[in-house]
């Protein structure tokens, strides 16, 4: 009872949907029709994400103030094979939120030296999986599934990061980011204070960014919540489709958005009956290969190389939607 009241209540807060459904039906709003409904689900999902996602940004980059790019780099460095792979992915759950924000520090990291499969577990893991990515799943999908989110997001990026450097391709890297080097430069002790505005500063700058998506996310949910018909999206995108998560994951690829732009489409399309494995890899889709992310990741690397890191992301999405798919009753039942 007290993890159903901290799911519904405090990460789903429903009482805030009962409270923007009250007041909306004081100044007259019909909440039984579509655009009602609408508006109650928009106004409903801007704010809870806008309260959990500041809150996940702050506490995220207080977390992040720890692990500046050269001490992550050294930390990277201390490992080898699997164990680098792994290290790389789970420092890329607390840095950018975004694919297109990751690139630079992949740059950074291969220039230094770190070897290919590595930086790219750490590329693959940051946008797609994250500590914010896990409660804001939490707050509607429940902990299994969030859970299984992270370690299935984790396994893509350790497997892909590992045949990546099996492949032997640096030579795959351009010129100028090989022969870039790096500076070690240490970076100053911050205080308490010192992080706790860097912290504020990058829950300002971040906000901003990700606002434009959160709003489309949530405006999509909304129409798809009330105006498209349930058996439409239940013959694309449900169980009597076989290829529901190839078509989700392929439409999400080139698109632009974070997950907390992503989450409210996926969850307006689970509730009409699409399959869950389907919902999240067109979120995983979008967050980890939107088209302006691979525009900026071919600056640093070669056709053939995008090409392989494209597949192989595509291929695990894909894969990873249908073990969700059947595991769907017990992660949600």
């Amino acid at each position: 009872m007290i993890w159903s009241f901290i799911q519904n209540q405090i990460l789903g807060m429903r009482w805030l949907n009962d409270l923007v459904g009250k007041l909306l039906q004081i100044i007259g709003v019909d909440l039984t029709t579509r655009v009602g409904g609408s508006i109650q689900f928009f106004i409903y999902d801007v704010i809870k994400i806008t309260i959990l996602l500041c809150i996940l940004i702050f506490s995220i980059s207080y977390v992040q103030s720890y692990f500046p790019p050269e001490k992550s780099k050294r930390i990277i460095g201390r490992f080898k094979g699997l164990g680098a792979n792994t290290i790389a992915a789970l420092l890329g759950t607390v840095t950018p939120f975004c694919s297109c924000s990751s690139i630079p520090l992949f740059m950074g990291f291969t220039s230094a030296g770190l070897p290919l499969g590595v930086t790219f577990s750490f590329l693959i893991s940051s946008p797609m999986v994250d500590l914010g990515s896990l409660i804001l799943l939490m707050s509607i999908f429940g902990a299994k599934v969030a859970i299984a989110y992270v370690v299935f997001g984790l396994i893509i990026a350790i497997a892909s990061g590992t045949l990546i450097e099996k492949m032997n391709l640096r030579g795959e890297i351009e010129e100028f980011i090989l022969s870039a080097g790096s500076v070690d430069i240490e970076s100053e002790e911050l205080t308490r204070e010192d992080r706790i505005q860097f912290a504020k500063d990058q829950t300002t700058s971040t906000f901003r960014k990700v606002l434009p998506y959160v709003l489309i996310g949530v405006g999509i949910g909304a129409m798809i919540h009330n105006w498209i018909p349930q058996n439409w999206i239940e013959s694309l995108l449900g169980n009597e489709n076989p290829f529901g998560v190839v078509i989700a994951t392929l439409v999400g690829v080139p698109m632009y958005a974070d997950i907390f732009g992503t989450i409210p489409i996926a969850e307006a399309l689970l509730s009409k009956g699409a399959q869950l494995g389907t919902v999240l890899s067109f979120m995983m889709g979008v967050t980890t290969l939107s088209l302006p992310s691979l525009i900026m990741l071919r600056r640093a690397v070669k056709p053939k190389l995008l090409t392989v890191f494209i597949l192989l992301c595509t291929t695990g999405i894909i894969l990873v939607g249908y073990a969700f798919n059947l595991l769907q009753g017990f992660l949600i039942g």
